[in-house]
């Protein structure tokens, strides 16, 4: 059951972590109705990121590749990869000052639903505003980002902290209201999950190994493995999706889903947490 509940979850992290619904809340939920919730849980829930990313960083592999081996010769390379450092920073910072704090006192199913639908509010207005006025996307593409595009955006990144805001939400919708284009802004914010998620996973790994067992192994290979296929198949829809479409279908999602949480929660229908 232990590994059907890892499967569960890495399924929920893979198809949850780059859309703009937030897996960090999907897990919390996920885990509250599996009974999969303690600190160890929590250790694994920001550890399988990392078979997400693994996904990323097989589907932008050409542009990774060709930054690398460009890297010490390229302006643009060296741009791009100060860009996405910046961007990283801020999260690196405020995530050692306060995520402790904020895991112990946010990470609960009535937080989740309300941000849920404060940002689904945030992605209706933020579209609205980029319908209204197209020419607020001036930055096209990621190589036409300056130094401070990324500083703002790995800023507005940090809201993320609160769970139930979602990362990629955070990052994508902020950077169409700081002037890229829907495209760019989801390229850019894949980019930075790279080592904003490695960076949590290892930290977490590191920081609470004393939680860990070589038994836990089948546990975090399951979910990490599950976490990498499903999300593969997510960037490639949502890439595909996002050419055609805007985030108001998520926007709704976030608001019905946050209220059924609420509503439940206090009808005491569902015991959400502990």
């Amino acid at each position: 059951m232990l590994l059907v509940k890892a499967a569960i979850m890495g399924l929920v992290e893979g198809f949850t972590e780059f859309l703009p619904i937030s897996s960090t809340g999907h897990l919390i939920l996920a885990g509250a109705l599996l009974g999969f919730d303690d600190d160890k849980a929590k250790v694994f829930d920001i550890a399988i990121q990392t078979g997400a990313i693994f996904a990323v960083i097989l589907v932008y592999w050409q542009k990774i590749r060709d930054t690398l081996v460009t890297l010490p010769s390229s302006k643009l390379s060296q741009r791009f990869a100060i860009n996405v450092l910046i961007g990283f920073t801020p999260a690196v910072i405020l995530g050692l000052l306060f995520g402790k704090a904020i895991k112990a006192n946010l990470f609960n199913p009535v937080v989740v639903a309300s941000t849920f639908i404060i940002g689904g509010f945030i992605i209706l207005w933020a579209e609205k505003r980029h319908e209204n006025n197209p020419k607020l996307a001036a930055i096209q593409d990621v190589d036409q980002m300056t130094h401070l595009d990324a500083l703002k955006v790995g800023l507005v990144q940090c809201l993320a902290m609160i769970p139930g805001t979602s990362r990629s939400g955070a990052t994508i919708i902020g950077g169409m209201l700081l002037g890229l284009s829907r495209k760019a802004a989801t390229d850019f914010s894949f980019y930075l999950a790279i080592p904003t998620l490695i960076g949590a996973g290892a930290y977490s790994l590191y920081k609470d190994r004393g939680l860990l067992s070589m038994a836990d192994a089948p546990m975090f290979g399951v979910g990490l493995v599950v976490s990498f296929i499903s999300a593969w198949l997510c960037i490639r829809w949502l890439l595909k999706f996002i050419a055609t479409h805007s985030f108001v279908g998520f926007a709704y999602y976030r608001i019905v889903f946050g209220l059924i949480v609420l509503l439940t929660a206090w009808q005491g229908w569902i015991k959400w947490a502990a």
